[in-house]
């Protein structure tokens, strides 16, 4: 299968300069970004964990890549993100990876703030984050927010992985998802039997911002009703297509079937609702 989200032809990316950082949730490394032109003008680099003894390791990226061909799948609104085969320099160190670009998703003139820094200064005493959301019309987001985090298991929709967009007319948006690489097996980085060996509808404890630490709980805060395109066995090859060559088949597999038994789920606990 064609894809287009996969540049598998080395990219010279050593000029890039890596200057924002960000502590994973799941481990001590550290995820490093950089960035080319401004604003909405803006294209974002990512690359998977790092520190100064194992380099560049894990498929954190690959995970970016893997959600946002879910989302598209089930029509939620998202960034999407392309992975690209590159050579990139590291504090003096040169490595060949592969890394996440992605578009700057703010329209011209628009301002963002994260969405924990939002509900900070605007919500009523006593108002949760659900109903915070409600109010600002955003509840149907953050449902399908929680149905895809469920899906991908998704460790880290902390207050900061959310964001709030304002335009010059002072209209208020969330931002499409971003950030979803502490996912499916992250945590196995490239050992295959823990990948093999991971239980797909295990509830791993997530940095939500919005509702529970369970993925498995925050099902409940989703109707049955949520607005999502349905998902079929086929759309495996749509997944995982022309990631043959960045991960091993044992972790591909693992993906695929955290994706599938969540879904198979899903739909058991809408029949149970009804």
């Amino acid at each position: 299968m064609r894809t287009y989200d996969v540049i598998h032809k080395m990219q010279d990316l050593r000029h890039l300069v890596w200057s924002e950082t960000g502590q994973t949730s799941a481990s001590g490394g550290t995820f490093l970004k950089a960035r080319t032109g401004v604003g909405a003008n803006a294209t974002y680099y990512k690359l998977s964990c790092y520190d100064s003894y194992r380099g560049v390791y894990g498929h954190e990226c690959v995970n970016e890549v893997v959600a946002s061909r879910l989302m598209k799948l089930l029509s939620i609104d998202h960034v999407r993100y392309a992975l690209v085969h590159a050579c990139v320099q590291v504090d003096g160190v040169e490595y060949v990876t592969w890394l996440a670009r992605s578009k700057s998703f703010r329209k011209t003139r628009e301002a963002k703030m994260a969405f924990d820094t939002f509900f900070d200064l605007m919500h009523e005493k006593g108002e949760s984050q659900l109903d915070f959301c409600a109010r600002f019309g955003w509840l149907e987001n953050v449902q399908r927010m929680m149905l895809v985090d469920y899906l991908i298991a998704n460790r880290d929709r902390h207050g900061a992985n959310i964001e709030v967009l304002r335009s010059r007319d002072g209209s208020l948006r969330l931002a499409p998802l971003f950030d979803n690489g502490v996912s499916f097996v992250f945590s196995c980085y490239a050992d295959e039997a823990c990948a093999a060996a991971f239980e797909p509808l295990k509830d791993v404890r997530a940095n939500n911002f919005i509702g529970t630490r369970s993925l498995e709980e925050n099902l409940s805060f989703v109707p049955v009703s949520v607005n999502v395109d349905a998902l079929c066995k086929a759309d495996r090859d749509v997944v995982l297509a022309g990631l043959e060559d960045v991960l091993p088949a044992a972790h591909l597999d693992a993906i695929w079937g955290i994706v599938w038994q969540r879904w198979q789920h899903w739909i058991q606990v809408k029949k149970d609702r009804a």
